[in-house]
């Protein structure tokens, strides 16, 4: 029931005859359906000074559901994961504007569901002795920025500036480092990683051990703590993003990557993210010489998988998605095959174009929020999370489990946020299926993606159908959002 007091909205739950442990699938079921509603009312409320608080019987070790609890807590009090030499017991938020540095910037921030503003913001400043700080040259907006504009991503703060494509010159550099100098121009990985500790040393960056300050209330969400991510909420740091005027790198000896003379922004810059998520995605598929290999999502993640699987061997690409823009880019300049998902079956026609065996590996480029008007279950999943019932519309990835073939593979480079429901696992165990996902370990690919960059392999830039200065930043994430005027990958640079 829910009662509501002074400035306080309370969920408590009876659940006769259900104790954890004895049913705690059912439990859990239940505890989901409170937590995740007290979870999206407490986002919406975040700023009206009114609490939410869940009292549920009994205890769960379902960690999800500590998530709830996690919503009110401060972040960055605790030791382990604090980034360089922050001390023991600080409060570390680097989305709060530093005081030792005058001076203002333009960044586009975050103040709500659907509410992108270009606002003028303090200058970053060096925080820890392997800083740097660039002067951003040319940044992007990522289809995953998209999640947190329409709200899926919890832990937003009014004010935190967004982005985490990003590359630029360097202005200023910390006491201990010396990998860059002044006058350096650098492309920055979307992740931050020390270097040091294990996951590191064997080259999963993504999984960095000390890069999140916010490690604790991550790790109450997800078992464990990924790596600290620029521009992507406090989960995972706090960190300001890179669609702005400045911004501050920490571990900068460990991530970018020196840009070689000679060589445009605009043909390294998506370094940061999407060439590098694209090529492992294609990786992780398994991908050996001659294989069909169906992409689900033709944004650039799915551009550069494209790419990336005729690198890799494949015999045939099949490119799904209804963008006409995206289709054609993909058909066009990807050589692939492509499938309009709202003029065919996706089923029937992979299997008739695999004589009934199906691709042999299938990548979900996609992610959280699958198209609502694909197919019955898309609709249902869209209805869910509008209501707070699910937090991801996972329709592609159950699509690619019934479409792969018998032993194959399904990559997943597509962000999904939180609970998946209604997924075939079955079908999945059955047919023996190999799953490979995760963020990219971006510092794993710098240096050979720009070697093939540089030997005319692939010229990224052929993605870009946008460019403009940070003030047309809020208009272009919603025609990015909203895929109006032909828009598949916006560019921003900052200093015009």
């Amino acid at each position: 029931m829910v009662r509501r007091g002074r400035g306080r909205i309370l969920f408590t739950g009876s659940i006769a005859g259900f104790m954890p442990g004895t049913f705690q699938a059912v439990y859990n079921g239940t505890k989901a359906f409170i937590d995740s509603f007290a979870i999206a009312l407490r986002h919406e409320l975040e700023d009206s000074g009114v609490t939410v608080t869940v009292l549920m019987p009994g205890a769960t070790q379902t960690r999800f559901f500590e998530r709830a609890d996690m919503m009110g807590t401060e972040f960055g009090t605790q030791e382990k994961g604090r980034p360089g030499n922050i001390p023991a017991g600080r409060k570390f938020d680097a989305l709060t504007p530093p005081i030792d540095r005058n001076g203002t910037m333009k960044a586009l921030t975050w103040h709500g569901k659907g509410d992108i503003r270009c606002d003028a913001v303090a200058d970053p400043a060096i925080e820890d002795d392997r800083d740097i700080i660039i002067r951003v040259t040319c940044c992007a907006i990522c289809g995953s920025d998209l999640h947190l504009m329409d709200g899926y991503m919890p832990t937003m703060k009014s004010g935190d500036v967004l982005g985490h494509e990003t590359m630029g010159e360097v202005v200023e550099v910390g006491r201990g480092h010396s990998k860059f100098k002044k006058g350096d121009r650098v492309v920055v990985p979307f992740n931050i990683s020390c270097g040091e500790c294990w996951f590191c040393q064997n080259g999963l960056f993504s999984l960095c051990d000390r890069s999140n300050p916010n490690a604790d209330q991550a790790a109450k969400v997800m078992g464990q703590s990924p790596a600290g991510l620029f521009g992507y909420s406090h989960l995972v740091g706090g960190y300001w993003g890179g669609q702005a005027e400045y911004l501050r790198v920490p571990f900068a000896d460990v991530g970018p990557i020196k840009v070689p003379d000679g060589m445009d922004d605009e043909q390294v810059l998506f370094l940061s993210d999407i060439f590098p998520t694209g090529y492992m995605a294609a990786e992780n598929a398994g991908i050996q010489e001659g294989d069909t290999v169906a992409i689900w999502g033709c944004g650039p993640v799915g551009q550069f998988a494209i790419q990336s699987a005729w690198m890799l061997g494949a015999g045939r690409v099949i490119a799904i998605d209804k963008v006409p823009e995206r289709l054609a880019m993909a058909r066009d300049y990807g050589k692939a095959e492509t499938l309009h998902f709202s003029n065919v079956n996706i089923y029937d026609a992979l299997m008739a174009m695999t004589n009934g065996r199906g691709p042999d590996s299938c990548i979900d480029c996609v992610g959280t929020e699958a198209d609502a008007s694909a197919t019955p279950d898309s609709m249902l999943d869209k209805v869910k999370a509008s209501v707070y019932l699910s937090t991801d519309r996972p329709h592609v990835l159950r699509e690619a489990i019934y479409c792969c073939r018998k032993g194959g593979t399904i990559s997943v480079p597509g962000v999904y946020i939180g609970l998946v429901d209604h997924i075939p696992f079955g079908a999945a165990m059955n047919k023996g299926l190999t799953f490979r996902m995760g963020q990219t370990h971006t510092q794993r690919y710098l240096e050979p993606l720009l070697h093939k960059v540089q030997s005319g392999d692939i010229d990224p830039s052929f993605v870009i159908t946008h460019r403009a200065g940070l003030e047309a930043g809020p208009d272009l994430y919603r025609k990015f959002r909203d895929k109006q005027d032909g828009c598949i990958k916006v560019v921003m640079r900052p200093h015009g």
